[in-house]
């Protein structure tokens, strides 16, 4: 399983998205009321870029005539046809046991612990962070 520092916490406030590519794998990482979720940025229906879709919420099951409108932020819709995705689980709204989007672990670290495990040489100048960082397990 490999491990990727993608950012820090600071750089995706609730509601924010970052689209990357990790191992040759298209990833969206979306901040869904301060919890952090990556899926593949890939629709199952035809190959379409899924993440950038709009984020939106869904309606509830309620009695009839009445439509209560709830889980804000939490689903995504495919830009092709429409397609919703659960992003807390990958999970179609349509058919949740047949079809779903790849997820991948998501954790969020102290910014040592991440300094420590980036392979990545670059020239560091004194900064203060308040949050840790952002990192996805794939």
């Amino acid at each position: 399983m490999g491990r990727h520092v993608v950012g820090t916490v600071a750089e995706l406030p609730p509601g924010s998205r970052k689209l990357i590519t990790l191992e040759n794998r298209p990833v969206g990482l979306f901040n869904v009321n301060g919890t952090f979720y990556a899926l593949r940025n890939t629709c199952p229906h035809q190959g379409a870029p899924l993440c950038v879709g709009t984020v939106t919420g869904m309606t509830l099951p309620s009695a009839p005539g009445e439509y209560i409108y709830g889980r804000q932020g939490e689903i995504v819709r495919c830009p092709w046809h429409g397609w919703e995705f659960d992003l807390t689980t990958g999970k179609s709204i349509y058919d949740p046991h047949k079809c779903l989007v790849k997820t991948y672990e998501v954790a969020v670290e102290q910014e040592e612990e991440a300094e420590s495990a980036a392979e990545v040489e670059v020239e560091t100048y004194p900064v203060e962070v308040e949050s840790g960082w952002v990192i996805i397990y794939m």
